[in-house]
């Protein structure tokens, strides 16, 4: 590991921890584990996503399910908000220059999800994003299991 932010920057540490604090708090522990996890696959975080796939074991989602996380569209293990919300992940981490998150997505979304739930859902997405950069700038290694 290159630097234990926790440590060292213990305040700005503290700050990540609050967002995952309220989002952990406001969107669904299995939809929650299912954004963290798809986020961390995109986003090629080893420590985030060996973290979010034991936290989703422990949560009751089948192996299987998580398997099909790389390939939640075509599984008919998710819901259609499920879905949704995958989505929205994919194009919230891969955000494109040109067009940020397409109104399909974004409509898509809206439909399974009150505006409530939508403004978690996006501060979900955004907090394992920033866990993502945080892990994979310092080089956190996942825990040899």
């Amino acid at each position: 590991m290159r630097m234990n932010l926790g440590q060292t920057h213990a305040k700005g540490y503290a700050a990540v921890l609050g967002m995952e604090k309220y989002a952990s708090s406001n969107v669904p522990k299995e939809l929650y584990e299912l954004v963290k996890l798809r986020a961390s696959i995109l986003n090629g975080c080893s420590f985030c996503t060996d973290m979010h796939s034991h936290d989703a074991m422990e949560a009751g989602i089948s192996t299987a399910k998580l398997f099909a996380v790389a390939a939640y569209n075509d599984s008919p293990l998710f819901s259609d908000a499920e879905r949704a919300a995958l989505r929205l992940t994919d194009e919230v981490t891969r955000l494109d220059p040109a067009t940020g998150v397409t109104d399909e997505v974004w409509n898509a979304a809206a439909e399974e999800f009150s505006e409530e739930e939508l403004g978690n859902l996006i501060f979900a997405i955004a907090t394992i994003n920033v866990w993502n950069r945080i892990a994979i700038t310092t080089r956190i290694e996942p825990p040899v299991r």
